[in-house]
């Protein structure tokens, strides 16, 4: 049972995984000092730089503040493309902090920072040192970085009902298949390069080049949460027969996210200050993991009329602590508040750089055209294959043959923790382990985790009911899918990272991430329906039904339904869940062996070069 990938596409029904590589972003944020390998790759980039800037001037500058205007000229033009970060995954999760060219870390994007800002003076001392810790830093800063945790976890909020909670409130009203067409409303995150440079480039100097978006999208954002929270329970008793209505209103709460990710990605870069821009990384950590918590396991378990009859009260009710709609209507009120205190309290930094949309969509064509990221797509695409049953149907598998939903929000729970430790030394592992080898371990890794999984549905107790004995190997089985598919996300952000071209690294960097994301999210859909299309199984009327009627297929949940209204049994003959996941596992066996090992071998004995042919035909 694997947990959902916030990187590559994670699980939409567990998104906490994305704190899997939370610690690994921590830990990768750390200074160069703390890794040989952090210290070579940086060489590259500096040798690049001194390339760069010896191709107009007699040498090199011997430091940022130093740079004559036409330095600042070509500053300003890559950071245009460095602002492309902002969409980087769903995963809500950012590459190798030390070697990646958007990262706040590193030196070109410090200082790109620092040319846009209105106080910026070549008079000034700009070589402060980072702030040990957060109680460290300026009053100014701990304000900015308390902000940007507050937006980050109003992102997590929706993002942890859209692709936590709500697939697992709907599974007693839908089939598999119609779960798999509500996967659809995860994809913004997977398709939100295609209009990331629009937010940066499209702007009004009055409001703020961030707040000319954040205002009006947290402001129809908390519409949307008020208006869902009104009509929460019907749209979900309507969800079998207004389907795409359902999704498409989710899809839209998505899309509105994701275009947040883009805008406070972008402004966390000037609102702390220069040496501490390490900080906006933690921020996003905190505040998106918050934020998709609350929604999924502490949402999922307060809404369980189990849970909160067992822990919170003494007389037993029907409904759980609060309902859905009334926790949408909550926040759509929080959103506003927040929205008009954003508006009346914060002042934005005034810029007038504007980034070039039609050079950053050409930037991306180029990257798409190189030999090698063709064939680096390519494994992104099918990689994920193989553990896409896994990922999709096991947790709802569960639910459907007993597995309460209380005994979910609690093995997500103790789970939270391995991911934060576990996340901690699969970004040590990366430092001094080639990445994509890590990588294919991890694979192999994710391919047991399915057949793990696969074994943990089948043993599940005949009568329904789950012994301690039980929840732990669902608990154990859980953790060792967090564990792999952390490792495999790790490894392919240090990859993607190391063979970034660094004068157009947030572009780079944003095109492989989206990528790995949709490699995890398009075949959901096919999977799911494909457990539908192999189960067979037929109502049939009891010996002592009032009524008899010709047995019928009752492989759907409505025909389960309308099995039990009729006085029937609805009786399995053949699980589609079994039949998915093997092929799931041939296909990912097949391929990897076959395709993505030795592809993923050669890609990985490339020299860096190999990955940056792109800047010969960059405009100087």
């Amino acid at each position: 049972m694997s947990p959902a990938p916030l990187s590559e596409s994670r699980d939409p029904l567990l998104p906490l995984t994305s704190s899997s590589s939370s610690a690994a972003r921590a830990h990768r944020s750390n200074s160069f000092g703390e890794h040989p390998d952090d210290f070579e790759l940086e060489n590259v980039y500096i040798d690049d730089l001194k390339t760069h800037y010896n191709s107009d001037d007699s040498a090199p500058p011997s430091s940022p503040m130093a740079r004559s205007r036409k330095d600042r000229h070509h500053d300003n033009d890559r950071s245009s493309l460095a602002n492309m970060n902002s969409s980087s995954s769903v995963e809500y999760r950012r590459r190798n902090a030390s070697v990646d060219d958007h990262d706040p870390l590193s030196p070109s994007v410090q200082t790109e920072a620092l040319l846009q800002r209105e106080s910026f003076s070549l008079d000034d001392g700009h070589d402060k040192q980072a702030s040990a810790s957060l109680k460290d830093l300026s009053s100014q800063d701990q304000r900015n970085f308390a902000l940007l945790v507050l937006l980050y976890f109003l992102q997590g909020v929706p993002m942890g009902l859209a692709m936590g909670s709500v697939p697992f409130l709907l599974k007693s009203r839908l089939s598999y298949g119609e779960i798999g067409v509500f996967s659809l409303a995860s994809y913004p995150y997977s398709m939100k390069l295609l209009w990331s440079p629009i937010v940066d480039a499209i702007w009004s100097t009055r409001m703020g080049r961030r707040k000319s978006w954040i205002v009006p999208i947290q402001t129809f954002s908390a519409i949307m949460l008020l208006w869902l929270g009104t009509n929460a329970d019907r749209l979900m008793a309507e969800a079998s027969t207004k389907l795409y209505t359902f999704t498409f209103v989710f899809f839209s709460l998505v899309m509105l996210c994701a275009t947040q990710d883009v805008a406070v990605d972008g402004w966390a870069l000037t609102l702390l200050s220069v040496e501490n821009l390490s900080y906006a990384s933690t921020a996003q950590t905190v505040g998106l993991t918050a934020g998709q918590f609350l929604s999924f396991t502490v949402f999922l378990a307060f809404n369980s009329p189990d849970f909160a009859n067992r822990y919170f009260r003494t007389t037993p009710s029907d409904v759980g602590l609060f309902t859905l709609g009334g926790y949408l209507t909550f926040w759509g009120w929080a959103y506003l508040i927040v929205t008009l205190g954003l508006v009346v309290l914060k002042k934005e930094e005034r810029t007038s750089n504007r980034d070039g949309l039609v050079s950053v969509y050409k930037t991306m064509w180029r990257v798409i055209k190189l030999k090698h990221v063709q064939t680096f797509i390519i494994i992104h695409l099918i990689a994920k294959i193989g553990f896409q049953a896994n990922d999709a149907v096991t947790n709802l598998k569960l639910l459907e043959k007993g597995f309460t939903q209380e005994d979910m929000a609690l093995t997500v729970l103790i789970d939270f923790p391995f991911e934060i430790g576990l996340g901690y030394y699969a970004g040590k592992w990366c430092a001094y382990f080639p990445p994509m080898t890590l990588w294919m371990w991890a694979f192999i890794g994710r391919l047991v985790a399915a057949v793990l999984a696969h074994i943990t549905v089948w043993i599940f107790p005949r009568d329904g009911v789950v012994e301690s004995g039980y929840l732990m190997v669902v608990i154990a089985e859980h953790i060792f899918s967090t564990f792999t598919s952390t490792v495999m996300f790790v490894a392919v952000s240090a990859f993607h990272a190391k063979i970034a071209d660094p004068g157009i690294g947030g572009t780079y960097m944003t095109l492989l991430a989206t990528v790995s994301n949709l490699g995890g999210t398009f075949p959901r859909i096919f999977v799911l329906k494909l457990v539908d299309a192999f189960t067979i199984a037929t109502c049939t009327p009891l010996a002592d039904a009032d009524t008899l009627f010709e047995p019928f297929s009752c492989a759907l949940e409505g025909d389960k339904k309308l099995c039990k209204t009729q006085g029937g049994v609805c009786n399995i003959e053949q699980d589609g869940y079994y039949i998915t996941n093997v092929i799931c596992i041939i296909i990912g066996v097949v391929t990897f062996w076959g395709y993505i090992k030795p592809a993923a071998t050669r890609l990985s004995a490339l020299p860096l070069k190999a990955w940056r042919e792109a800047s010969g035909s960059r405009s100087p």
